[in-house]
């Protein structure tokens, strides 16, 4: 089969090639330029993209003895992913730019090229597993298990794809690097979102928003407790940095609970106000045969977040989950991603979908319904 690896310039990435290519599949290295103007080095294990990740790739593909390309995704990268996370900052949401690139470049624009050259699959670093029936898994190491941001491919997609890493634990991966001469056995995974590679999230989204005054006020009382610089700086959830002129009565911590973009208004309160138990999500994506419902799942509402079990029903604008106990900070623009219970440790997806709204267990039934959360 021929098989095209891409290779990020890190250690996971290099193994599933190495991988791959030693199944006996002909397989290609390709490196993903998505910087316009790469640096130099990398910042620690901070961002990516950098002149120094695509040498390590080359250096890898090398010593695994496959050909090796660079593939210019720049400008779709900037395009489909980076503005996308600034119109839903804008919006008052919180992006996932890691699902948003895994569905528009990765196991799109990436796959598409692919198959137009004549390969039978994509091989990734990705840790998750695809079984026998074509289902997508979870990866046998919980603690890298990506899922929950692989939950974005449709089933075309996914019979495509291949995640070599998916039966091994990460702590494994890097000592088979090292067995194998691959210099990157040692270098550090990146963190963080990818194209701010300083992690000044707010900084990043104020150079392209810009600034605007507006209040920070107490959701409750409607009390003007502060003011911001842009209301796109902040996230549902978030405690830190909120800068507030006055404490709260029983001095406990406020978070903000909600965002207005219209009026650059944000909201802050308790941490039980952040309860969410019902979610509402916008079209899903369905990785396996569709369900209608109700019907039990365990849902996933963050990278690497706590597991719920949830009645869920869906329809064609969506789906709607009743978590059996509450969530908190549950922000949109996140990803809910449904899992099957009865499959072996609840591990099959079986979809996913974007957050439009959430309510908390106080809201009312018939508000509700009439939200059809």
């Amino acid at each position: 089969m021929r098989v095209l690896a891409a290779m990020s310039g890190g250690v996971d990435s290099a193994v599933a090639a190495a991988r791959a290519a030693e199944a006996g599949h002909d397989v290609t290295g390709v490196h993903l330029a998505l910087s316009k103007n790469p640096q130099t080095y990398r910042s620690g294990a901070r961002g990516c993209c950098t002149i120094e990740d695509s040498r390590d790739a080359r250096r890898a593909a090398d010593v695994i003895g496959i050909p090796f390309y660079v593939w210019d995704m720049a400008e779709r990268f900037h395009e489909e992913v980076v503005e996308d996370f600034y119109s839903e900052y804008a919006a008052g949401r919180t992006p996932n730019p890691c699902l948003r690139c895994n569905e528009k470049i990765k196991f799109a624009a990436v796959l598409d090229r692919a198959m137009a050259l004549g390969f039978d699959a994509v091989a990734t670093g990705h840790y998750a597993r695809k079984d026998s029936d074509g289902l997508l898994r979870r990866a046998v190491d919980p603690g890298k298990d990506q899922s929950y941001v692989l939950a974005v491919l449709t089933p075309a997609q996914l019979a495509h794809s291949m995640f070599p890493l998916g039966d091994t634990p990460k702590d494994r991966v890097r000592l088979e690097a090292q067995e194998r001469g691959l210099a990157v056995a040692r270098k550090p995974d990146s963190h963080d979102i990818c194209f701010i590679a300083d992690g000044d999230t707010s900084g990043f989204l104020k150079r392209r928003l810009g600034s605007e005054t507006g209040e920070i006020v107490d959701a409750a009382t409607g009390e003007v407790l502060g003011d911001h610089d842009g209301a796109h700086q902040f996230t549902v959830g978030q405690r830190h940095g909120l800068g507030l002129q006055r404490p709260a009565e029983n001095g406990k911590p406020r978070y903000v609970l909600s965002i207005t973009p219209v009026d650059n208004r944000v909201e802050v309160g308790p941490r039980e106000a952040l309860q969410v138990e019902h979610i509402r999500t916008g079209e899903p994506v369905w990785l396996a045969p569709e369900r209608t419902g109700p019907f039990e799942a365990e849902v996933q509402l963050r990278a690497h977040g706590e597991v719920y079990p949830a009645t869920v029903t869906a329809d064609e604008q969506g789906l709607a989950a009743r978590l059996h106990r509450p969530a908190y900070g549950v922000a949109a623009g996140q990803a809910l991603v449904v899992y099957d219970p009865d499959a072996e440790a609840g591990d099959a997806v079986l979809a996913s979908g974007t957050i439009d709204a959430t309510r908390s267990p106080a809201a009312a039934d018939e508000s509700v319904e009439a939200a059809g959360v």
